[in-house]
C-alpha cells in the first residue's frame, strides 16, 4: 500500500467511526418507535397494556406471584427504570420497599405516574389507622385508572392518542361488564355470611362497594410486611368462632402457615385467593379481568 493511501485511510477511517456512533446512538425516539414503559406490578402492567395496546413496549418489575410490599428490584430493572420514557406505580404506598428508588427517579426528572392517584383512599386496618392501598379489588377504582392511563399514554405519544382513546373505552366496557358480574355472584350469598376474614386487611374497597364487612385479618394491617401477636391471634379466633365465618382467605404471594393455624384451631376452611400480584400466564388469573372472576368465586363458594 502506498503512502498516499495510508494516510488516506487515517483520515476516512476515524470519521467513518464517529458517523457509525452517531447512527447508533440512543438519542430521542423516532415517532414509530414503540413508547418505552414500565410498570411495576403485573397487575398495574395488566391494565397499562390494555391500553397501550401495540404502541407500547411494556416491561414489568414484579413478576407473577410476588408480594409487591417487600419487592426490591434488581440493578438491571433499575436500569430499566432509567431508559423508560413512563414508570406507572399503582401508588397510595403499596410499592413501600421501591419507595427510595422512585423518589429519586422523580428528582431526575423521570415521568412517573400513579394510577391511583384519582381513587379516593380508604382506611385499613384494626385501628383504622392506615390507608388500604388494594383499590383494584374495586374495579370501578381501575376505570380510575384508564382515565389517568390513557392520559398519560396520549401526553407521551400524541401520534397514538386515537389508539389509546379506542383501547380504553373498549376495556372500560370490560369492566363494568366486570362490575355487574360481580354484583350478580354476590347476590347468591346470604347478607348475614357476607364476612370476611383474610391475612392482611384488603378488601375494603371490594367491601364497600359488595356490602360485606371485614371482621379480622391475620397480620393487622394493610401491609403483608406487618406482624402478628399472639394476642392479636387469640382474639381472632375469638371473632371466628362467634361470628361462624365459614373460611380464610389467603393470598398467594403470604406464607399461609399461621393462616393454616388459625383454620385449625377453629375449624374453618382456608381458601387461597390473588392478592397482589396475576397469576402466570397459563395461571387463573393471567389477566386483571380473570384475576378478580378468580377471587370472586373463590369467595362466592367459601362463604355460600
Amino acid at each position: 500500500m502506498s503512502k498516499y493511501r495510508f494516510h488516506i485511510l487515517l483520515i476516512v477511517i476515524p470519521f467513518l467511526l464517529i458517523l457509525t456512533a452517531c447512527q447508533t446512538s440512543t438519542g430521542p425516539a423516532s415517532p414509530s418507535a414503540a413508547l418505552q414503559v414500565v410498570a411495576t406490578t403485573s397487575i398495574v402492567g395488566d391494565v397499562v397494556q390494555q391500553i397501550g395496546g401495540d404502541a407500547i413496549d411494556l416491561r414489568i418489575l414484579i413478576p407473577a406471584g410476588v408480594d409487591p410490599h417487600s419487592f426490591e428490584p434488581s440493578p438491571r430493572q433499575v436500569a430499566a427504570m432509567a431508559d423508560a420514557d413512563i414508570i406507572f406505580t399503582h401508588g397510595l404506598g403499596l410499592e413501600e420497599t421501591m419507595a427510595p428508588i422512585l423518589k429519586n427517579m422523580a428528582s431526575e426528572q423521570k415521568l412517573i405516574v400513579a394510577v391511583a392517584a384519582h381513587v379516593p383512599p380508604l382506611a385499613g386496618g384494626d385501628e383504622h389507622t392506615g390507608i388500604d392501598p388494594h383499590t383494584w379489588m374495586d374495579p370501578n377504582n381501575v376505570l380510575l385508572w384508564v382515565d389517568v392511563i390513557e392520559q398519560a399514554l396520549t401526553k407521551a405519544d400524541p401520534a397514538h392518542a386515537e389508539d389509546y382513546a379506542a383501547n380504553a373505552s373498549a376495556y372500560r366496557q370490560q369492566l363494568q361488564e366486570l362490575d355487574a358480574w360481580i354484583r350478580q355472584q354476590v347476590a347468591t350469598i346470604p347478607p348475614d355470611r357476607r364476612k370476611i376474614v383474610t391475612d392482611h386487611f384488603i378488601f375494603s374497597y371490594f367491601a364497600r362497594r359488595y356490602g360485606f364487612e371485614q371482621l379480622g385479618a391475620i397480620i393487622p394491617g394493610t401491609s403483608s410486611l406487618a406482624g402478628s401477636s399472639a394476642q392479636t391471634l387469640s382474639k381472632l379466633e375469638d371473632v371466628i368462632r362467634s361470628t361462624g365465618v365459614p373460611a380464610i382467605f389467603v393470598g398467594n404471594t403470604i406464607n399461609p402457615a399461621v393462616a393454616r393455624r388459625v383454620a385449625q384451631d377453629t375449624g374453618v376452611q382456608l381458601i387461597t385467593i390473588y392478592t397482589g400480584a396475576l397469576s402466570p400466564a397459563d395461571g387463573p388469573a393471567a389477566t386483571y379481568l380473570d384475576y378478580m372472576r378468580y377471587n370472586v368465586r373463590q369467595i362466592v363458594t367459601g362463604l355460600q
